[in-house]
């Protein structure tokens, strides 16, 4: 446990630096939005793992992404990646650490480890669901478009970088987004970890083909889940440190969502016995 704390203590400092070297950007890119204007960049990032068996998410099919309808929305905040994205920006303990070029990322239930490890991240079932729009086009659907996502186990650690999951790669995957612009992950509910917000990391890229290199991508960000989701949650079996955390840290005090998260809140469904599903819409200037 203590391993863990360092992790975070790396991840939150590496956090507030990265913040305050695009604090300017960020109050910029938060008045172009009240504007009415597409918006720049923005920031996150925790810790990784545990080794359990595979669990379904019966709320996955209940609830589907539909198309905007208003003909307007905002480029979703740029944010950091963090210390532990595995798109081959960074290293960890062995060096650059790159899971964009291996066999088998291109995966919608991204629970279990690939291409060689075999772990399996335990928790609450949740349905990812993220609907790609041009911000720049009346919110047009965007197909074949490309996400990658990650985020922490429901210990706050990240496959590849935290103490005793380095070994492990779950809880990432990429997926192309269908003619309606949707993209689906199936995983399990984060947990929080000191000094963040529960969240959940994304990069986008223009094509499938392209997603192989971080380079390529043209949108970094984070979304969050309501506080009531994730109070009952982390009532739950196996989140007992997240509720620790959770009371130690709000949307206003967190170092990404203090200066405004409305377009990084997800809308959830479910409950913890059946699973839950979050959908959120992401407009990029495409």
């Amino acid at each position: 446990m203590t391993s863990h704390d360092d992790d975070h203590e790396h991840s939150l400092a590496a956090d507030l630096s990265a913040m305050l070297s695009l604090a300017s950007d960020r109050r910029r890119t938060l008045r172009w939005l009240l504007a009415g204007a597409s918006a720049l960049p923005v920031l996150g990032c925790g810790g990784g793992g545990s080794s359990a068996s595979d669990s379904s998410s019966a709320a996955a099919t209940t609830t589907t992404t539909t198309t905007p309808t208003t003909g307007t929305c905002a480029v979703i905040p740029e944010e950091t990646g963090g210390p532990y994205p595995g798109d081959g920006t960074n290293s960890n303990t062995s060096g650059v650490v790159n899971v964009l070029t291996q066999s088998g990322v291109v995966r919608s239930d991204i629970r279990s480890s690939f291409n060689g490890p075999t772990g399996v991240a335990a928790g609450v079932p949740l349905t990812i669901k993220l609907q790609i729009v041009n911000a720049n086009g009346s919110c047009a659907v965007l197909s074949g478009y490309a996400v990658y996502l990650w985020h922490c186990d429901r210990d706050g650690n990240y496959s590849l970088y935290s103490n005793g999951v380095t070994d492990q790669n779950y809880l990432r995957g990429v997926q192309a987004s269908d003619s309606n612009g949707n993209v689906t992950f199936q995983t399990i509910f984060p947990g929080c970890y000191s000094g963040r917000m529960p969240h959940v990391h994304f990069e986008v890229y223009p094509t499938l083909a392209k997603s192989t290199s971080a380079a390529n991508r043209i949108k970094t960000s984070q979304f969050t889940f309501p506080m009531a989701t994730l109070n009952e949650v982390y009532a739950t079996a196996g989140y007992s440190t997240s509720v620790r955390n959770l009371a130690q840290i709000s949307y206003a005090t967190d170092n990404i969502f203090s200066d405004g998260y409305s377009l990084q809140m997800g809308a959830v469904t479910g409950n913890a016995s059946d699973g839950y599903v979050v959908t959120l819409t992401v407009g990029v200037a495409g």
